[in-house]
């Protein structure tokens, strides 16, 4: 017996469209079922991860998950809720941004092949690249109408009376290539089933109508609803762009803290999307959470539920950790053991000095490092006053006057981080 896989999608709020006898089909046989990723970057951020949950749920359900990445279409570019054309991608970007993304995908799904249903990774331009443009017209193109193309919402949107550029045939052609995809892998890896974002009703549908007109069989198509946060701001989005799923692009800590700071409403919402927590579950800790949502239990379980399953249990840990530093729950030791975009991002913000290694190397008294050589203190007087006052710490340990500043204590061989009572931060960077 199969789990409803789409009752699964209804009851997470993953689910928007959905063609006539889909959730039978699933529930009465083992398919495949695919999603596109266009490589547009050279990693996924979190509004890819609502596809690739989708994927996981599938796999669970008894399912055989397709990830595509789109080598061919990705040359193009999607028009959907576009309003103007896109800048094509070389050759070399291209290919960088597929070994990026593919070796992203396989970190969420089963591909091991003793698995029945192992994930699969497919690149579009494998069949593709061959495909001269007379055959893929001759064989693909007649089957369907520019009346049927024309009639989709990301082709009206771009043609109707509003639209400021237009559209390319390069960008009219892609509903056409992505139908073709769908019979592509519905003739060779037996694929009954497509699956993405809303956005993709219109080219899905495509690709059912070409497998229903050329071949006479039956394909189905799945959407789920594009993330919106309730205040109306861009989900996945801060003022310093993407949230990304590489974490050279955006560290643990900063994918950590996205999480932890979602309203209320967005939580209950995300809890169910991007977590794999049972339905029991999350129906207790929103009830908990409700009670002391002063406690944020909906906004912790998921940061450390997503952070861990996108990188890793010990990046968890790290970014925990370098939370915590803040509200000075942390050790001396968890500080000096973070890395250096860490430290950074922890104190974004907060006032900076330079100072040289030869000047650190011949000794520096507390006075003067809070004094003369920063300005943290406005004088030697003040300086004096805090220490005796035991106000001050360095790297979050108490020290007094008599304390002396060395290279064992920098943060990734080059910071100190100095403090004066709670909340009042200043880091010297020592210079080579």
């Amino acid at each position: 017996m199969h789990k409803n896989f789409v009752e699964e999608l209804r009851w997470r709020g993953m689910l928007h469209d959905i063609t006539p006898e889909t959730e039978d089909y699933l529930n009465q046989n083992t398919t495949s079922g695919y999603i596109g990723f266009d490589p547009t970057a050279d990693s996924l951020h979190i509004g890819s991860l609502v596809q690739i949950m989708i994927l996981i749920h599938f796999q669970k359900a008894g399912h055989r998950p397709i990830a595509l990445v789109g080598g061919a279409t990705g040359m193009i570019g999607d028009p959907s809720g576009k309003s103007d054309e896109r800048n094509l991608l070389d050759a070399k970007t291209l290919d960088n941004n597929l070994k990026g993304i593919s070796s992203q995908l396989q970190k969420f799904l089963d591909f091991n092949e003793e698995n029945p249903v192992s994930a699969q990774l497919v690149n579009n331009l494998e069949w593709m690249k061959d495909y001269t443009l007379i055959d893929f017209s001759r064989d693909i193109g007649k089957h369907l109408t520019v009346n049927y193309m024309m009639a989709k919402d990301s082709v009206k949107k771009r043609l109707g009376s509003e639209a400021k550029e237009g559209m390319s045939f390069t960008e009219f052609t892609y509903q056409l290539l992505q139908g073709y995809d769908f019979l592509h892998l519905y003739q060779q890896m037996d694929c009954k089933v497509q699956m993405g974002g809303s956005d993709q009703w219109g080219n899905i549908t495509t690709g059912t109508e070409l497998i229903r007109r050329k071949l006479k069989g039956k394909a189905f198509a799945i959407t789920c609803p594009l993330i919106t946060k309730a205040d109306g701001t861009k989900f996945g989005k801060t003022e310093g762009g993407n949230v990304w799923l590489d974490k050279n692009r955006t560290s643990p800590y900063k994918f950590y803290q996205y999480w932890l700071n979602a309203s209320d409403e967005d939580a209950e919402k995300f809890i169910k999307i991007f977590t794999l927590l049972e339905q029991t579950a999350i129906i207790d800790l929103i009830l908990q959470h409700n009670e002391n949502p002063h406690q944020r239990l909906l906004q912790k379980t998921i940061a450390q539920e997503v952070t861990r399953m996108v990188h890793s249990k010990e990046e968890l840990q790290k970014a925990i950790q370098a939370s915590e530093i803040l509200f000075g729950k942390a050790t001396a030791e968890a500080l000096k053991n973070l890395e250096r975009q860490t430290f950074l991002e922890v104190f974004e913000g907060v006032p900076q000095a330079e100072i040289s290694m030869a000047e650190l190397d011949q000794g520096i008294d507390m006075i003067a490092l809070l004094a003369s050589k920063t300005q943290f203190l406005s004088s030697n007087g003040e300086a004096r006053r805090a220490l005796k006052e035991n106000s001050i710490s360095v790297n979050k340990a108490k020290v007094d006057e008599n304390y002396s500043i060395g290279a064992n204590d920098l943060i990734d061989g080059k910071y100190v981080l100095l403090q004066r009572g709670k909340k009042n931060y200043f880091i010297v960077e020592v210079m080579a």
